[in-house]
Parts: C-alpha cells; sequence; structure tokens
C-alpha cells in the first residue's frame, strides 16, 4: 500500500553553441558528450521501462536552447560525424588493446555502446525531439520547460524583460510538443515574487525551489517541505529534499564517489600519445575528453585500477536499492508526523547522469524496477498528478532563494561577473523603449527587432555568468555575452536610425537561429513614454557614418594597431554608428564581412619582403583608394568623416579628402623618429614624410599619452590646440581571472622533457625588436637567477632579433631557463599574462604600452621602462615599480623586489586593476567621439539617463 512518493525531476539544459561558420569549436562538445553520455542514455532507459511495462513517472526538463540545438539540422550532421568520429576511435582502440584481454574487453564495450547510440540517433533521423514527444504521449513521462534562455531571473530588471523570458519559453515548447507545459523549471532554482504574475499568465501550474525557501516562508509550511506550497497567485512550489540531494551530489559521501565507478578525469585522450590521437581530437594538437575511460576512481592517492562495466552495475543496483531503502524509511516517518501522503522531491541536473557520474542511467533504471518490483510502499508521480490528490495546499509567501552556492545569488553576482548588469539592463531599457516606438513595423524591422530579442535573451543567459564564477572557459563566457549585447545594440541603434543593414541582419538571424517564433512586442508597454534616444555609453551623439583605414585588423595582426582599432570600431558600432574598415586581405578570411557590427572590407595587395616594405604600402593605398571609390560611389554611402591610423594610409586618406571633400582625422601611433631615435636613411626619411603628410592633412589627430603629444606636436609642427589625448584601452573582462597555480610553469619549446619545478614566472610580451628592450630581460637575468634560482622567464613574440636573444640567452648560461614562446594566440596571451608573477615591459621608445594594462587587467604586478607612455600609465609604488630604460640592473632590482615581497606583489596588482576605468573601450569610444563632433560640428543628442 502506497505510504508516499518519490518526485524525480531531471532538469536538462545546456548553454546555446552553434557556431555556423566554424565546425571545431570545443564547446560545441558540451552537447555532443551530453547526448551520447546522458540524453540518450536516459531515453534508452525510459523506453525499454515502457516496453517491459515498468510503471513509473518521472519529469523531465528541457530548457529552450537545448530544444533549439536537438532540433537544428547544422548540429544533427556534427553530431552525426561526432558519432562516426568515436566508432572510427572505437575500432583503432580495438586494435591497439588487442593484446591486453582486459583493455581490450572495456573496447569492446564502448563499441557496442556508441553503436546503440549511433543507431538510436540514426533510427529517429538525427532528431530525438520525436523519442521525447513519445515519452510524453505515454503518460510516464512529464515534460516541463525552462526560461528561455535560462536567465537568472531575479536579476532582469524590467518586468517586460522577464516576461520575454517565460513567454518564449512556453511558445517554443507548444511549437515542439503541441502542448503548453505545466509546470516550469526556474533557472538555477531562482525564485522572485515578480514571476508570479507571469507565470499565470502563461497558466504554468508549478515550479520548484530550494528546500531552504520553505524555512524563511511565511507563513511557516505546516507539512514542511514534504507538500508543495501554493503562492498568493495560485501557482505551487515544490521544495527540494536535502537528504536526496546529499545522497547523490555530496562530494563527500555522494553515491557518484563510489571506488568501483568510473573515473571521470582519467581519458586517453590525454593519456596516450598525441602522435596516435591526432586523428582523433582537435586539429590544433588540443588533446580532450574523448569517451574512453578504462579506470575506475580505485580511491585516494593510488594507483588507478582498470574499470569493470559489470562491477560498476552491481554497485549502481547495490546504491539504488539503497536509496530506495532510504525514501522508504523517510517516507514511514514524514507519514507520522503530517499525517497524508508525502512527497519527496529529488531533482538534479540530467547531465549528472552519465556525464559526470557515468552509471547515473544505470542507477535511475535499477530504482525504478525496484519500485515496481520490489515493493508498494513507495510509488512516483508526477507533480501534476500530486497536486490532484488534495486541495488544500498551504498558502505561503516565498521570499528570493536559490540552490546555488549559499543559498542566494552570489554565484550569479559578484567581482568576476558584477560588470555584465548594467549592460544587460540597459539592453533591456532599450528594448523596451524601442519596441514601443514601432506597434505596426514593416517586415524588415519586425525581423530587426525580433532578432534584438534574441540577441538580449542569449546574453541574458546564467550560464555565462556561472563560468565566469567557476573559472573554467572565462574567455568564451565573456566573448558570448559581449557579442550578443553588442549585437542588440546595433540592431537597435539600426532600427531607431531607419538604416538597417540587411547582411548584417541576415547574418545574425542564419548565426543565432534560435526561437523561430519569438515575438519582439512581448517587450512593450503602455506606460513607459518614448525616450529621445537609445544611448549605452554617459555621452550620447548622434550616429555617424565612418570610414576607417588600417592596414591591419585582425587576424591581420602585427603589432597593437589592429587590436586598437578592432576594440576603438566595435565599440563605435554598439553606440549606433556605422563603421567600415577597409583594411589588408589575408588568406582564409572573407573580402567583405561583417564582425560585431562593423563593415570591414579588405583588399588584396602582395605582402611585404624585406625592403619592398614602402612599395608596398604604396599598392595598398592604391587598392584602398578604389575600395573607398567604390563605397562612396557605387554602394552610395555618405561618409561624415575618415580615420586613419598610421602613416601607411596617408596616401589613401588625403585623395579621399580631397576628391570628396570628407574631413580626416588621424591617429599616429607611433613615429619613425621615435622607433630610431632619429632619422638617418632614405626609408626612414618617406616613412617621416608621409607622418607629416597625414597629420597636416587632418582636422584633428590622436595620439595614446602626453609624451606622444609633445613628440608628434614638435615633430611635425602642429599647433598644440589640433592634438588630442586619448589612451588605448584594455578590455579587462576578457582577461581577468585568478591566478592558476597549474599554469605557472611552461614548457621549454627547445627541450620539450625539461620541466624543471620553476616557482616564479617573469614574462615578456612583444615584438622581438630593439626598441622594445626585450635584450635587458635577459641580461637582467643572471642576477634575478642568483637570488631566485627557480624563476623562469617567458619570452612572448617574434620578430628579426629571435636568433640574437636565443645565442645572449646561451652566452649568459641561462637558456634552460629562458622559454621562447613564440607568437601566441589571444586566449594563450591572456593565460600567461594571468599566470606570470612579473609582466616586464622594458622598452627604450613605447608611445603607450598597451602590453602593461593587459597585465594589469589580468591581476598581474608590472616593472616597466620610464619611458613615454607607460611614464603616464604607472606610478611608481602604487600600480606598478619603474626601472631606468636600457639598465638591466635597475630592472633586475625591481623584478627582486616583486618576487621577494608577495604582500606588495598583491596590493599593487589590486590598485592597478582598480584604476583601469579610464582605459575602458566605452570612455575612450565617446572621448573619441568628441573628437568626431569638433571635425564634423554637429550638435550633441540629449544624453538620456539610463
Amino acid at each position: 500500500m502506497t505510504q508516499g512518493y518519490l518526485n524525480l525531476v531531471l532538469h536538462a539544459h545546456l548553454p546555446f553553441v552553434r557556431h555556423v561558420d566554424r565546425d571545431d569549436r570545443l564547446e560545441e562538445r558540451w552537447l555532443f558528450e551530453a547526448l551520447t553520455e546522458s540524453y540518450i542514455p536516459l531515453i534508452q532507459v525510459f523506453q525499454q521501462l515502457l516496453r517491459e511495462e515498468v510503471d513509473f513517472r518521472v519529469t523531465l526538463s528541457l530548457s529552450p536552447p537545448l530544444l533549439s540545438m536537438l532540433s537544428d539540422g547544422l548540429l544533427q550532421s556534427r553530431y552525426r560525424r561526432y558519432l562516426q568520429g568515436l566508432l572510427t576511435l572505437a575500432a583503432s582502440e580495438l586494435d591497439r588493446t588487442e593484446s591486453d584481454p582486459v583493455f581490450h574487453g572495456l573496447a569492446e564495450e564502448y563499441q557496442r555502446r556508441f553503436t546503440a547510440v549511433y543507431d538510436f540517433f540514426d533510427r529517429y533521423h538525427g532528431n530525438i525531439l520525436t523519442a521525447l514527444r513519445e515519452l510524453l504521449q505515454s503518460g510516464k513521462v512529464e515534460l516541463i520547460t525552462s526560461a528561455a534562455t535560462h536567465a537568472f531571473l531575479p536579476y532582469i530588471d524590467t518586468d517586460e524583460a522577464l516576461r520575454a523570458q517565460i513567454a518564449t519559453a512556453v511558445s517554443v515548447f507548444e511549437d515542439n510538443f503541441g502542448t503548453r507545459p505545466r509546470g516550469i523549471w526556474l533557472p538555477e532554482c531562482a525564485y522572485t515574487p515578480r514571476v508570479l504574475p507571469i507565470l499565470r499568465e502563461y497558466a504554468v501550474r508549478y515550479f520548484f525551489v530550494d528546500h531552504h525557501a520553505f524555512a524563511t516562508a511565511q507563513p511557516a509550511p505546516v507539512f514542511g517541505i514534504h507538500s508543495p506550497i501554493v503562492t498568493d497567485a495560485g501557482i505551487a512550489a515544490f521544495a527540494r529534499d536535502e537528504e536526496c540531494s546529499r545522497q547523490v551530489w555530496s562530494s563527500e559521501d555522494g553515491y557518484p564517489g563510489d571506488y568501483d565507478y568510473r573515473e571521470y578525469y582519467r581519458d586517453i585522450g590525454f593519456d596516450l600519445d598525441l602522435d596516435y590521437l591526432q586523428p582523433f581530437i582537435h586539429p590544433e594538437g588540443i588533446r580532450f575528453n574523448t569517451g574512453f575511460k578504462y579506470y575506475r576512481i580505485t580511491g585516494r592517492d593510488v594507483e588507478k585500477q582498470p574499470y569493470d562495466f559489470l562491477q560498476a552495475r552491481e554497485k549502481a543496483a547495490l546504491h539504488a536499492g539503497n536509496f530506495l531503502f532510504n525514501r522508504q524509511r523517510q517516507i514511514e516517518y514524514i507519514r507520522g508526523e503530517i499525517g497524508r501522503l508525502p512527497i519527496v522531491t529529488a531533482p538534479y541536473d540530467a547531465e549528472l547522469f552519465g556525464h559526470w557520474w557515468y552509471e547515473g542511467p544505470i542507477f535511475i533504471d535499477m530504482l525504478l524496477r525496484k519500485m515496481h518490483y520490489d515493493q508498494d510502499e513507495i510509488a512516483t508521480i508526477t507533480p501534476s498528478e500530486y497536486l490532484d490528490l488534495y486541495e488544500d495546499y498551504p498558502r505561503c509567501q516565498l521570499s528570493f532563494s536559490t540552490w546555488g552556492r549559499n543559498g542566494y545569488g552570489e554565484v550569479w553576482l559578484n567581482g568576476s561577473n558584477d560588470w555584465i548588469y548594467p549592460a544587460l539592463h540597459e539592453c533591456e531599457h532599450m528594448m523596451r523603449r524601442v519596441a514601443n516606438r514601432h506597434s505596426n513595423p514593416s517586415e524588415q524591422v519586425r525581423r530587426a527587432l525580433n532578432q534584438a530579442a534574441r540577441e538580449l535573451m542569449l546574453a541574458q543567459s546564467s550560464d555565462w555568468a556561472f563560468i565566469m564564477d567557476t573559472k573554467t572557459a572565462v574567455d568564451y563566457a565573456v566573448s558570448r555575452t559581449k557579442q550578443h549585447v553588442n549585437r542588440c545594440i546595433a540592431l537597435l541603434a539600426m532600427v531607431e536610425a531607419g538604416e538597417i543593414d540587411t547582411d548584417f541582419l541576415s547574418d545574425l538571424e542564419r548565426i543565432d537561429n534560435l526561437f523561430p517564433s519569438v515575438d519582439y512586442q512581448v517587450y512593450r508597454t503602455d506606460d513607459t513614454p518614448p525616450a529621445p534616444c537609445d544611448a549605452v555609453s554617459t555621452a550620447a551623439f548622434e550616429p555617424l557614418r565612418i570610414l576607417v583605414l588600417s592596414w591591419e585588423f585582425p587576424p591581420m595582426s602585427v603589432g597593437g594597431l589592429a587590436r586598437h582599432v578592432y576594440d576603438l570600431s566595435r565599440q563605435l558600432a554598439s553606440q549606433g554608428c556605422e563603421v567600415h574598415v577597409v583594411t589588408t586581405a589575408i588568406g582564409g578570411y572573407p573580402l567583405d564581412e561583417t564582425i560585431e557590427g562593423v563593415h570591414v572590407h579588405r583588399v588584396r595587395v602582395r605582402q611585404p619582403d624585406g625592403g619592398e616594405f614602402i612599395h608596398f604600402a604604396f599598392q595598398l593605398n592604391l587598392m584602398m583608394l578604389d575600395r573607398c571609390c567604390d563605397l562612396i560611389e557605387r554602394d552610395g554611402l555618405a561618409f561624415d568623416l575618415i580615420h586613419a591610423h598610421d602613416w601607411l594610409v596617408a596616401v589613401a586618406a588625403k585623395a579621399l579628402k580631397q576628391s570628396f571633400g570628407i574631413p580626416v582625422v588621424a591617429t599616429i601611433h607611433a613615429t619613425e623618429h621615435g622607433r630610431n631615435h632619429g632619422i638617418f636613411t632614405d626609408t626612414h626619411r618617406h616613412i617621416h614624410h608621409r607622418e607629416w603628410v597625414l597629420t597636416y592633412e587632418a582636422e584633428r589627430v590622436i595620439v595614446c599619452s602626453s609624451y606622444m603629444c609633445d613628440e608628434v606636436a614638435g615633430l611635425f609642427q602642429l599647433p598644440s590646440d589640433k592634438v588630442d589625448v586619448i589612451p588605448n584601452g584594455v578590455d579587462k573582462h576578457v582577461l581577468a581571472g585568478p591566478q592558476r597555480p597549474d599554469a605557472v610553469h611552461v614548457r621549454h619549446t627547445s627541450s620539450p622533457s625539461l620541466e624543471p619545478p620553476y616557482n616564479h614566472t617573469v614574462l615578456f610580451v612583444g615584438r622581438l625588436v630593439r626598441e622594445k628592450g626585450v635584450q635587458y630581460v635577459l641580461e637582467a637575468a643572471p642576477s634575478i637567477l642568483e637570488a631566485f634560482p627557480n624563476t623562469q622567464f617567458v619570452i612572448v613574440g617574434k620578430g628579426p632579433m629571435f636568433d640574437e636573444l636565443v645565442r645572449t640567452s646561451e652566452q649568459l648560461m641561462i637558456r634552460d631557463h629562458v622559454v621562447f614562446y613564440g607568437y601566441a594566440e589571444d586566449e594563450q596571451r591572456n593565460e600567461l599574462l594571468r599566470s606570470a608573477d612579473v609582466a616586464i615591459v622594458p622598452s627604450l621608445y613605447e608611445p603607450f604600452g598597451i602590453v602593461a594594462l593587459e597585465a594589469m587587467a589580468a591581476g598581474t604586478p608590472v616593472v616597466v621602462s620610464d619611458v613615454g607612455g607607460l611614464a603616464d600609465i604607472v606610478q611608481h609604488g602604487h600600480n606598478g615599480l619603474k626601472a631606468y630604460p636600457g639598465d638591466a640592473h635597475s630592472i633586475a632590482e625591481q623584478v627582486k623586489r616583486l618576487l621577494r615581497d608577495s604582500t606588495l606583489r598583491d596590493e599593487i596588482a589590486q590598485t592597478a586593476t582598480k584604476e583601469l576605468s579610464r582605459f575602458d573601450w566605452m570612455t575612450i569610444a565617446d572621448q573619441t567621439m568628441e573628437v568626431y563632433q569638433k571635425v564634423i560640428r554637429k550638435p550633441l543628442v540629449q544624453a538620456v539617463e539610463a
């Protein structure tokens, strides 16, 4: 006879990851691994139980991003290719392990399991939503939804944006399953009373909260957590049972930690030789989990023993029996206390079962079988069924709560991720204002507003803040947040300007293609008056159409110019400007594309070789001129001004100014005189003259430091009021992160087997040219090593001094302590900056010193030469240390001072990080817009307070 019920709830969610133009993004494996190890095995368990007529009930929450990915043809085809790769690896593993019966048997079992997954996927023609619909129709599995992009609902600012998350979720569910969901999984079980009227509006009957939400409820629930409560809106809330969670989730005594279970962190992707794995891992040689794991947990600090599938299955059955026994005793006790059939709510992330706990699906299978065959005291039930049992549930009011760390919101709002919310809230308000202004739009405007809604909701995903808190794929989470915010802002600005870039819009609809039925009108409200301007920066300007000329633009990157132009251009675009960058073509990239709202036009020019650089620059200007004339004459683009970066584009800038009357603003990033400490050759004189021409033709000249202001004004006889000082910027959110002890040590590229136990890392990042002063780092190294023998010096960059520097390190007998890392991609460079103890910028000539800012943003103390723009950035002993330029002894003393005093290191690093706000790109874009306004003399638009 039934004494009570188990409410088993599995929440299936992954962030929306779909990279149209790249099929090698490791983040897409999140979906593929979850499908292979969790989602498909769980569906197979439920289908087999149905075939055997085992009576059971399970509630399965499916988030809208997950549903969108599961139904996407592109991801389906990529997953098929992923499974085919697993089967190919399985065949290879059978051959490799043939002489070892134990591991050969394990490889055979993996081949069988992967084949079963492939056959299942093939049977449903790649769309497992069909299988989920079958489960829903069986009546044994209740499917429910979650918020549209799994946003952390309490931190959404406007009710309209909150409604959009719920309305879109219900719409996606209905599109996929033909019915509305009865319940909803509030992301992170994060409850705010503000959701109640919206849930009632969309006929949602119930949601889930953590157990402590009931502990603080008013009045206190008379049945505790073992009966739902009903809110004033008439919607029920079920509370998570603490005992169930502890038995499964606990890292100390939870079931998944049993020594007989499979070891998650031991995979052949990291165990086997790279030569063998090369065909099965990332094309760039990046190792990752393959799914072939041959060892069991075994125990702490002992040699891992081979995994045994049968032994693990037996243990899963044993744990299922133990879990059932505990629930029987728990319900027996609770029934006597509350006088009605209690319900024990056991919610878990679905990915726990199979992906993290490989035996998890077996555990659920065994549990449901034992409940059906071995007893009749406790039965599974869905929330909807339980709500139909009684009519007198306690009526209570709940307050803010989550199931996150410490029970509230600190995971999603702390120093690592708090920067995202001002931007998200501003987007919400912009979305609401613009939606209010367009009640009956054209089809194109409707498309743009719907896509802006998609981008806003994608930016609101709680996954990004969670990843920033856990310090896993931080760069990816930061990038995704910024991408979606910038796309949303750019689209709304286009709508307001009445000039929608249809190519840009179509690209975004192709890239972020989820939620086909989204309706921007959900953001409309009758009580918000139209605002005169939608601005995200502190100063609001009339949007401009800007033509940017730069010989460098990512991925074409030689120095810091490319990064500067990229960051400034995309920030201007995010503020509503239409920005067109004309730059040098690079192999493998389209001649025309839109990147984060910036229109990029590349021109083909044969790359320079030695003394041909001047000729290259001349040809580049001719090609740029042709492309710009096409934009103006053929495409009809009327540019407000030209922004020319450095002497390499001076000829084109001058010709465009004279031909079309477009004013020029020039940024001088460095001078030939400064680089060479004088003008000595014909090449020097040619470049110096081009710099003079550019500054003469420009209406305004921008430089990055007071040092450069004096240099440029003096060299080119410029009036002082023609020059504006605007610093370079740094994206501190991309660079910010904890120092990683496991990343401090860098393998020597020349000695792959050499890995000394380094305690300290001194890092240099820059071009290997004389003016960057890297030679003085090597000369300082012997003195540093004498005081701190276990120190490594990491030299990141390429350049003509490489061979000379290697010889110098050998002559100084420090080669074993020096890593010549070569060129580093952004993510690699950022990780090196975060992991170093000291970053050194020993330049002899430095107009600004962006590397110093990047190190500060990464939380690493800096030692810089007291020269150029570095003198503006660093205050000695406050936010960094200074050394005399070209003085190895001075450099060594400052580095040793930091290595000797960890308190000083921390204080300097923390101070530097706090003071980076003046180098924020939004501020820099505002200052640049002020310069533009001086040139075109357009009045400022009245700023709107956020």
